[in-house]
């Protein structure tokens, strides 16, 4: 498994996301709209103890709606200083923290934990606060001209992923082999650090040229992750795991471009 920092790495975006588990307004036998009664608290404590690292606040679109309206959508974003990153995010039953293009491992890990053990310790009432689970995101994308190579083709060559349809399906030459779009996915339980390992594929743009995006993604529910003491082991765990997935895809000559 590499580990090395490449030059030109291809890293759009590389986000954590814990959710916890709010509180129903209704009886539990119903189904009805959820809430969390320390959530205006916790967002005062929290945003003091990570203001000095990120000082610039911004309110986002889902904090001008009732709390009970914007379950698990971030509210509020605290940024290093004005439009730059990383960030962190926060709203009722969630918080991210959030890197682009200066990412380096040993700074998003160490953001991440001191993140994780903030909002543990701000938290008003950390007996009724369980965690729901935890996301650990990668996206990624690649400039390719798909007028002159297919994204079958482009995944095959460049990414060691392969992807096959039965000739057949084009045999008579009513339908174009090249995709107009891509959109694929797949996730695997995985026993270290635990949850599932997701993999997607898709056609999109990156600063408006054609690219294909991939992202990886391992996410673990509560029964996976003692919180917090077993974070920090269970973030490394999972940085491991697609670090790993990430190298062994672009080996070759995509490894080169990056490097």
């Amino acid at each position: 498994m590499s580990s090395k920092e490449l030059k030109n790495k291809p890293l759009v975006e590389a986000l954590l996301e814990l959710r916890w588990i709010l509180a129903s307004q209704v009886p539990q036998q119903q189904v009805g709209p959820q809430s969390d009664p320390h959530y205006r608290l916790l967002l005062g404590r929290f945003s003091e103890r990570i203001e000095g690292d990120y000082p610039f606040h911004e309110s986002l679109p889902p904090s001008e709606f009732p709390d009970v309206m914007v379950a698990h959508a971030p509210q509020h974003r605290f940024r290093v200083s004005k439009d730059s990153w990383p960030l962190i995010q926060i709203g009722p039953g969630i918080m991210t923290v959030n890197e682009t293009a200066r990412y380096t491992w040993p700074d998003f890990q160490k953001r991440c934990v001191e993140a994780v053990n903030k909002l543990f310790d701000a938290h008003p009432a950390r007996g009724e606060f369980q965690v729901q689970d935890l996301t650990l995101r990668y996206i990624d994308a690649v400039d390719v001209d798909f007028d002159k190579e297919d994204v079958f083709s482009f995944l095959r060559d460049k990414m060691n992923v392969n992807i096959i349809l039965p000739e057949s399906l084009f045999a008579e030459d009513r339908v174009r082999k090249a995709p107009a779009a891509f959109n694929w996915q797949a996730s695997f339980p995985n026993s270290d650090p635990g949850g599932t390992m997701t993999l997607r594929f898709a056609m999109g743009q990156r600063k408006g040229t054609p690219a294909i995006i991939w992202e990886t993604m391992v996410q673990a529910g509560r029964d996976h992750v003692p919180m917090p003491s077993g974070f920090k082991n269970w973030l490394d765990r999972a940085h491991e795991l697609t670090n790993d997935w990430f190298f062994k895809m672009i080996e070759g000559d995509l490894q080169r471009r990056f490097s």
